[in-house]
């Protein structure tokens, strides 16, 4: 037997396999509801691998006819997206040029002619067009005229960065204009530090490590913590360490390590020990102060330099409640919440904020929803259980006495029958809360009685928000579910209008369900388009196959689509569009910039005595995806995001986007992809527009600075454009806030973020701190 008769059998059969795997599926989706195509598409490549492998022309003429059918079709669901035709014309484009190669036409024609017939050539350019074309125009930038301010000369008694988002308002935004559009390609590394928390040293730990603190800068050094709380002080011009102080934590029983920031205080009371201190709360549940200029403990604070915050929380497991974000300083109160495991029970520790006297330690008060008094607790009481928590990083107005708390839900999640009035009342919503009493001044609610776990994730931004006639004191709030609300920040009333739509209805017995849901309609919405089964993704036909079965068989309303015993889709998904990387406002410009991700999760609510028979309670606790117990509820839960059997996302790329928003016009005027995949994608693979979780800085020098990407790089965009300038490669995930500063010493100005990786997002494990700056 000939070689080429041999080919044209492994041709034949191979496209016979292709046409079997397509029609089985294709019989499930159409099954469904779903787009016959799929069954179509195998039985015409089934029927042209027999007929090639038989050597038959009648099998190219199938083929190729099936090949510019399915051309047709892909640019009619997907247009010119080029990662949208990608799943659906490359395998079959491939096999198409394959088959004009001059030992297959030849093995293949009657008659031993080797040239492929001029329409088989022509259907393949057509498909090779169709991707060319679509790869010219896949360009993620668009931009758009906004207004520039002018650097001008630097605020030099600006310098620093002193609270996680620059300032108690939290808009990230730096005085510092040193670097700009014009020279930021210059950028070098200016130092490394690694500090040593590594999972290398921590062996026998089960604990996710999640290294994404934002640095703080005062004056010349650097302040930041590790996973494991160790505080460390860092010269901020050259990246040498000055002190470490290893609080020596416990980590047993913690799924996430998280240290989000120190806090900096300065305390008039000269005859107190360190008058300067760092404030740190830690995983196991001890708010921590020590000297700022040696590190050593504040004896004047608490005991011996710490407080038990685990003070009036009951007896419940050392991983269900503690602190990850810095405390919040409004004058000598240091506040501070805390992250409440999601999921386990329905009796879990209080979401109680609490305000101590930064000088010694001593509460000064505590806003426990469930007790209308905020003052400390009688002997043996203890905080209301299960109450909203708030684990996010807070923002202040000194001036108004208000500090604003982002709050999360009462566990269970997706199960909310026991939740009480008060529950629902403050459940993903942003509190402001009196910072000398702990008294609520008002609060807005920007999902009722939520049950998909749209906590509010991302620190609330104080701005004058641009209005007729001037400006308004206002609260920018971005949420998980895509909508910004700006509020009054002294009232809390809407700035911008807010619209009570219709939501879903549910089918759980005994649970209530919001019959409306707040959209903020003055303001762009991030949510993303409701989901259709041409937007499934893949990286081929058949996970692109899969995607479309898996769409087809969860229940899907929209972005509030409820909870069920039947799977349902949930888009956004848990981790969000915005989280705890909030949004940066350019105050000079009133640009808001905004990152954004998203990833489509599925929810399945589980009888109890279903799940406890397959013993899925002891999956591990992550919070973020698996199975949840909700011991005490009638339900457990399984979720987790939307991929395909063969391990890609079902969502359609771009994943992340880089957007700004001119707050005078309240519309947007640039968007950008954000990040690439190639760092965790198959041989490299580079899609533009990768999920992200961090936070933007942005600069008086017209430079917006961020990590937070899948790939191992910082980046710098043009705050007025948002094109893309820069991007500085780095030794791991940079899953933090990027933060700048200008030596005050030298004028110099550095660029600063943590590189870490974050387990969730798949990204390279590192404990580094690096810096960039231009060179002299």
């Amino acid at each position: 037997m000939k070689s080429n008769q041999w080919g044209l059998w492994l041709l034949g059969a191979v496209l016979a396999l292709i046409g079997l795997a397509l029609g089985l599926g294709g019989v499930k989706l159409l099954g469904l509801g779903g787009s016959p195509y799929y069954l179509l598409a195998g039985l015409a490549c089934f029927f042209a691998g027999i007929l090639i492998g038989r050597g038959k022309p009648a099998g190219l003429t199938l083929y190729f006819a099936f090949f510019l059918l399915t051309t047709v079709w892909a640019l009619w669901e997907a247009g010119l997206d080029f990662w949208q035709l990608v799943p659906r014309l490359a395998v079959f484009l491939a096999l198409a040029v394959y088959m004009l190669a001059p030992w297959v036409q030849g093995a293949i024609q009657a008659e031993g002619r080797k040239k492929a017939p001029v329409l088989q050539v022509v259907i393949a350019a057509i498909g090779i067009l169709a991707l060319g074309a679509a790869a010219m125009t896949s360009n993620g930038t668009h931009l758009a005229n906004a207004t520039d301010t002018p650097a001008g000369v630097p605020d030099k008694s600006a310098t620093d960065w002193r609270e996680f988002g620059q300032t108690s308002y939290g808009d990230r935004y730096s005085p510092s204009n040193q670097i700009t559009p014009q020279n930021v390609a210059q950028l070098k590394p200016a130092w490394i530090y690694h500090t040593g928390d590594t999972m290398a040293n921590y062996p026998n730990t089960k604990s996710a490590f999640m290294f994404e603190v934002t640095p703080i800068k005062v004056d010349e050094t650097l302040y930041l913590c590790t996973p494991h709380n160790i505080i460390i002080a860092l010269d901020a011009a050259t990246g040498k360490e000055r002190w470490r102080h290893d609080p020596k934590v416990n980590d047993s029983g913690v799924a996430m390590m998280v240290c989000r920031g120190v806090s900096y205080y300065e305390t008039r009371d000269k005859t107190l020990d360190c008058p300067k201190r760092i404030l740190e709360a830690t995983i196991d549940g001890r708010m921590i102060a020590v000297d700022a200029a040696t590190g050593a403990r504040c004896q004047s604070f608490g005991n011996h330099g710490e407080v038990n915050l685990r003070e009036g929380m009951g007896q419940f497991e050392p991983g269900f409640q503690y602190t990850t974000s810095p405390p919040s300083i409004v004058g000598d109160v240091a506040v501070v919440g805390g992250f409440v495991l999601d999921g386990e029970n329905v009796h879990e520790p209080s979401g109680v904020i609490r305000g101590f006297d930064a000088r010694n330690g001593k509460l000064v008060w505590a806003w426990d929803m469930g007790r209308p008094d905020t003052g400390p607790l009688k002997p043996g009481e203890t905080y209301t259980q299960s109450t909203p928590n708030a684990w996010t990083p807070f923002s202040a107005d000194p001036a108004l006495g208000l500090v604003y708390a982002p709050t999360g839900n009462r566990t269970p999640d997706y199960w909310g029958v026991d939740r009480t009035a008060a529950d629902d009342m403050y459940s993903s919503s942003v509190v402001a809360l009196d910072a000398a009493t702990g008294k609520v001044r008002w609060h807005f609610q920007t999902v009722h009685h939520d049950l998909w776990d749209y906590d509010v994730g991302s620190q609330p931004v104080l701005v004058d928000f641009p209005v007729a006639g001037g400006t308004r004191p206002a609260l920018i709030q971005p949420t998980k579910h895509g909508e910004i609300y700006v509020l009054d920040r002294a009232t809390g009333a809407p700035l911008t209008p807010v619209e009570e739509r219709p939501s879903p209805k549910g089918d759980v017995p005994g649970e209530r369900y919001s019959p409306t849901q707040p959209w903020s309609v003055g303001m762009p919405s991030f949510t993303p388009p409701p989901l259709r089964e041409r937007d499934m993704w893949g990286t081929t036909p058949f996970d692109q196959m899969l995607c479309r079965i898996q769409f087809k068989s969860l229940r899907y309303d929209g972005k509030f689509t409820l909870p069920s015993t039947t799977p349902t889709l949930e888009y956004p998904g848990t981790f969000g569009i915005i989280d705890w990387g909030s949004v940066a406002v350019d105050t000079g410009r009133d640009i808001m910039v905004v990152n954004t991700s998203g990833m489509p999760f599925s929810i399945q609510l589980v009888p109890r005595a279903e799940f406890d028979a397959r013993k899925a309670g002891k999956a591990p606790k992550s919070g973020h995806w698996g199975s949840a117990p909700q011991y005490g509820a009638p339900y457990a839960v399984d979720f987790g995001p939307l991929m395909s059997k063969l391990g890609f996302p079902c969502a359609p790329p771009p994943w992340g986007m880089l957007y700004g928003v001119d707050l005078k016009t309240r519309k947007i005027v640039w968007s950008n992809t954000l990040g690439t995949t190639q760092d965790i994608a198959p041989f490299g693979i580079s899609v533009s527009g990768g999920y992200n979780i961090g936070g933007a800085a942005v600069t008086r020098g017209g430079v917006t600075f961020i990590g937070a990407t899948i790939d191992n790089y910082l980046r710098a965009f043009d705050t007025r454009t948002g094109k893309e300038l820069w991007k500085g490669r780095l030794p791991a995930g940079p899953q933090a806030g990027a933060m700048t500063y200008t030596d005050g010493k030298t004028g110099k100005q550095y660029v600063v973020i943590a590189a870490g990786g974050h387990p969730f997002m798949q990204t390279k494990h590192g404990d580094a701190i690096v810096a960039f700056a231009l060179p002299d």
